[in-house]
């Protein structure tokens, strides 16, 4: 931008400039992004792209762009000040959003994948302050999924003293240990073999591990290590595992396999025979056990003792019974190995199987039998729990006299001794047949200050008892259950029955209810007072009916319900009433108007 001016004419124009060429060296964009983002392959990526503008956020157009792998760079948004748009060329138009909030964009990116780990650019442009950028880049990790083989197929074939080659059957590759997989992993996870706590590394013809690794269609990367070897004896003792490394967001992060011992044959350099028992001198009729052992470990082995011409074959042990002179004598312990064994050895377990199956039923008092089992290459120990205790550590469970106690839920764990971490398990529910038996005292008195109570009673017992509660008064509740609680109305001592049984039998709880001699005395006293209120009441109605009674056949003063039925109607004048003083031989028989009538109008009462 050129500018121009006369510097003699007009001096006051030439600070003005000289200010504004100031101001506009002086105010640019400040764009402030992380360096990198991480997150999980499928989910969805949020890049912030803070910026300070001296005019703030009115005019600005925000620009956003990836690089390519190739190095090319390329627009998938913009944003002006009156419209914005993904741009529909790029690989990322149906999948980003824009959010902008005063001086904040954020880039929203849904769906991650592996194709998605690039740098993306965010340019800020002014009307006056100019463009500024910042770039930030997007890490994506795989979920990664390990998987850990370690079967064991081989068979031996001796050389020399102790030194052993594999020979596998056509579908196995040759000296195989085990194999150690990982999938969906992102960046490329890393497989390590170790022999106890040294990590293998390749010897040509002695120890290799091949290592492929596979591309998804998702980008992300699974790998598979098989670990080859040659076993010497000294290995019989070792453990071999893999260790995966794989990344997360903000972490790397380990998974060991379990640590497998590998069995390994070699054949015997020294037998050694002897007299197990008896000890001491030997005399005619005992039974002689001899005993005959090498050190090497090789189950084709046949091991004979001979004695004389007689030979008797047997591994590891022989008994001689009812012995007599004629075996006195020299015994020899011999090998007879053949040159090549073929083996196969698979580190497995299937699932526990429990006899009977899920749930069984047993009689009380009668004996509990179930058995547990699990197929495994290896030794296995089996052990049932009850509520988290051990009640057996045998394959059989065998429980005498069964009783209530014993009932509820069995699991049997079946583990492989020489395999940390190798387990199966199995639950069996259990449940005692009988008739009821209380849990708690077959009697109970219960005093009480209440009008009500609150009884409870519980009953053991299989199939479930049916619960009735009955009082001396006749009433009952019914319930199913082992536990039964009601509520009793206290009008006086009462006794209440807590009745359980099933198809097997009867038992009955009794509670003694005693009212408090204050609850009687306030119980009688209420019933007298209201007693009395009764009878009171009586009275009055009796009292009443007389009265009208009286009333009717006018017997009460004030009318006089006694007239001549020969007599017409008689006037209002003509009602009189007998006046009586205390002279009884004097009567004045007045009219209703205060006139005196004759005596012959008199009406008695």
């Amino acid at each position: 931008c050129f500018i121009s001016f006369n510097v003699c004419s007009k001096t006051g124009q030439l600070f003005m400039l000289v200010d504004l060429i100031s101001n506009l060296v002086w105010s640019t964009v400040e764009v402030n992004m992380e360096d990198k983002v991480e997150v999980f392959a499928g989910e969805t990526a949020q890049i912030t792209c803070m910026f300070t503008t001296d005019e703030g956020p009115g005019g600005t157009t925000i620009q956003w762009f990836y690089v390519s792998r190739s190095g090319e760079k390329q627009r998938i948004y913009n944003k002006e000040p009156m419209q914005e748009a993904a741009e529909t060329s790029t690989p990322f138009k149906d999948r980003i959003s824009l959010n902008v909030n005063g001086t904040t964009a954020v880039l929203i990116i849904r769906k991650v994948g592996v194709k998605d780990e690039v740098e993306f650019i965010c340019v800020i442009k002014t009307l006056t302050d100019g463009t500024g950028e910042g770039r930030t880049k997007l890490k994506v990790f795989g979920k990664t999924q390990t998987e850990i083989f370690y079967c064991f197929v081989f068979s031996l074939t001796l050389k020399g003293n102790d030194l052993l080659f594999f020979e596998f059957p056509v579908l196995l590759s040759s000296h195989q240990i085990g194999s150690c997989e990982v999938k969906n992993g992102y960046p490329r996870p890393n497989i390590t073999w170790y022999r106890n706590t040294t990590p293998l590394r390749n010897a040509p013809g002695q120890l290799d591990m091949l290592t492929t690794v596979t591309t998804e269609s998702s980008g992300l990367f699974s790998v598979k290590s098989d670990l080859k070897m040659i076993v010497k004896k000294e290995d019989k003792d070792a453990k071999f595992y893999c260790e995966v490394v794989y990344f997360v967001p903000g972490a790397t992060r380990m998974t060991e396999s379990p640590h497998i011992n590998i069995t390994v044959y070699y054949l015997p350099t020294a037998v050694d025979i002897w007299v197990e028992s008896p000890k001491g001198k030997i005399k005619e009729g005992d039974t002689l056990e001899l005993r005959c052992e090498d050190n090497g470990n090789y189950p084709s082995s046949v091991i004979t003792i001979k004695h004389s011409d007689v030979r008797n074959s047997a591994l590891l042990q022989s008994l001689l019974s009812n012995v007599t002179r004629s075996d006195s004598g020299v015994y020899e312990c011999a090998l007879f190995d053949s040159y090549t064994l073929f083996l196969s050895v698979c580190t497995d377990l299937d699932p526990a199987v429990i006899t009977p199956k899920d749930s069984t039923v047993v009689m009380e008092g009668e004996e509990l039998k179930a058995s547990c089992n699990a197929l495994s290459s290896l030794q296995t120990a089996t052990t049932w729990v009850k509520n988290e205790e051990v009640v057996s550590k045998d394959n059989i469970l065998v429980i005498k006299n069964a009783t209530f106690d014993i009932a509820g839920m069995y699991m049997c764990v079946v583990t492989v001794p020489e395999i940390e971490g190798m387990e199966t398990s199995g639950t069996l529910r259990v449940n005692v047949k009988g008739p009821p038996k209380i849990v708690g005292p077959d009697f109970q008195e219960v005093e009480t200050y209440e009008t009500t109570v609150n009884l409870s009673c519980s009953f053991r017992g299989f199939p479930v008892p049916t619960i009735i509660w009955t009082t001396d008064t006749g009433s009952r509740v019914t319930e199913d259950g082992t536990q039964s609680v009601v509520t009793v109305n206290v009008i006086s001592s009462v006794t209440a029955f807590c009745n359980a049984s099933n198809d097997l039998g009867t038992k009955v709880a009794v509670f003694n209810i005693k009212a408090s001699e204050f609850l009687q005395l306030l119980l009688k006293s209420k019933g007298f007072v209201i007693a009395v209120i009764i009878i009171c009441i009586l009275l009055l109605a009796v009292l009443g009916s007389v009265l009208y009674f009286l009333y009717k056949k006018g017997r009460i003063c004030g009318r006089s319900g006694k007239q001549d039925l020969t007599k017409g109607k008689s006037s209002k004048d003509n009602i009189v009433v007998e006046m009586k003083s205390d002279n009884t031989e004097e009567a004045v028989l007045l009219g209703v108007n205060g006139e005196k009538q004759p005596p012959n109008d008199q009406v008695d009462i």
